[in-house]
């Protein structure tokens, strides 16, 4: 039947569209937060990277992952604390898995808790302020 959606040249050239504007949506996102962690190691003290870019993209590879899968999981099972504290767990919570990094990627280096939770702070405004403009 003509004239339903993804059938024909202009159909085909829609979905076609569609997916070509996720797909940049997403590299420009990815691309943000290299940003974002870049600036972050060199106005943070206390984090640092050594490796130069590969470890850079591997980095904001993982923060990426543990953005979409993993904190949205830790923010539903630490909701009674965050109520307790009134939201203030989320920055411990941010910072933990801002440290964790450490572990699963090489050549991240934070030293300490304190240097984690200034990190991920500035880390998620500049990936926020960066969204907005991107």
């Amino acid at each position: 039947m003509p004239g339903k959606f993804g059938e024909g040249v202009w159909g085909e050239f829609l979905v076609f569209k569609s997916v070509t504007l996720i797909g940049m949506s997403l590299v420009f996102k990815y691309l943000g937060t290299v940003l974002a962690v870049a600036l972050t190691v060199r106005l943070v003290p206390g984090v640092s990277m050594v490796g130069g870019l590969k470890t850079l993209l591997l980095v904001s590879l993982v923060w990426s992952l543990i953005v979409l899968l993993i904190r949205p999981i830790l923010k539903i099972l630490t909701l009674p604390i965050n109520l307790l504290t009134i939201g203030l767990f989320s920055f411990v919570l941010n910072a933990l898995l801002f440290w964790a990094m450490t572990l699963l990627v090489p050549g991240f280096i934070v030293a300490g808790f304190v240097a984690a939770l200034v990190g991920a702070f500035v880390l998620s405004i500049l990936t926020y302020l960066l969204e907005k403009v991107f």
